[in-house]
Parts: C-alpha cells; structure tokens; sequence
C-alpha cells in the first residue's frame, strides 16, 4: 500500500513532467517518443506507386527537382542541383506497371525500364520497401576517352560556337 508521502511525491513527478513536456518544442517532442512513433520515410512501407533507384547521396545536393522521362508517369528523374550550380541524377523512380521485384532483384517489364536498368553501373541491390541502390552508369575507363558521343558532341558545340560567331559579326557589320 502506498504511503500518503509516496502519492505526494507522484503527484509533484507528474506535474514536473507536465510542466517540461509543454515547455518542449514540437521537434523536442517528436524526439522524445519511443522509437516506433516517428513518421515513415518515403518508399520504405513498400506502398508505394514507384520503385526508388537511389543513385547518389541526397547529402550532395541543396535542392531538387523531379522530370518525366518518356511516357508521362512511367519513369521519374530525381535530379538534385549541388551547391555547385551543377545538376546531376539523385534517384530514378520506375512506375509499378513498368517493373517487379523477383527475389532481392528490380525487374523490367517494358522497354523502357529494361534500358534504364541496363544503363545503371550497377544492378539495382534491395535495400528496403520499394528502395534499391545502385550505381549510376559505368565508370569508362581514360583510354577509350574521348568517346564517340563526346566526340560527336564536341563538334556540334564547336559548329554552334562558329554560327554564333558569324552571326554576331554579320549583325554588326
């Protein structure tokens, strides 16, 4: 049996606790929880619309913004802008419809899908939910630098630079 003492010093403990938990900010609350309160981060529940390929650290980027590749809603570009001004490849989502998951592995089930998962450096490994990890594409090694497509590329900013050249020359002239 409790002691009327005891009850006192109950009575006082909880008023302590009260008191510190509403001078608490919201933040200082969602912390003191138990463990299993806090909210669901994207794509780890598995409920998802889209499969998540997470290709970089999102620790790199400032801000981000998502793009539709090909057909609208199929496959989602997460592209992150550093604190560079740079802008690069954070995640690919691939619509549900487009791929499945056999084993620990994503599979493609359109064409679409099947060439952004044979373009990434590496297969996409399950991490949790609808997340995988992978690396964006492969590393081509200085010897077979320039490639054809940089090559290409470089002639078509060259020819663009002389066009603009002429066209400002024959504007002031």
């Amino acid at each position: 049996m409790t002691t009327t003492r005891q009850k006192e010093a109950a009575k006082e403990n909880i008023a302590k606790a009260q008191q510190r938990w509403q001078e608490m900010t919201s933040r200082e609350r969602a912390l003191a929880q138990p463990g299993g309160r806090k909210r669901a981060k994207p794509g780890t529940k598995g409920e998802g619309d889209y499969f998540r390929i997470v290709v970089r650290s999102k620790d790199e980027f400032t801000t981000f913004r998502y793009h539709d590749v090909g057909e609208k809603g199929h496959i989602l570009r997460l592209a992150g802008k550093r604190s560079s001004g740079s802008w690069d490849t954070q995640t690919w989502l691939i619509s549900k419809g487009d791929a499945h998951i056999e084993g620990d592995t994503l599979v493609a089930d359109t064409g679409d899908a099947r060439e952004l998962i044979e373009a990434l450096g590496t297969k996409p490994r399950h991490v949790k939910g609808d997340i995988f990890e992978a690396k964006d594409r492969p590393n081509v090694p200085e010897r077979k630098k320039p490639t054809d497509a940089q090559q290409r590329a470089r002639l078509e900013n060259i020819k663009k630079a002389q066009q603009a050249r002429w066209a400002n020359k024959t504007r002031k002239g």
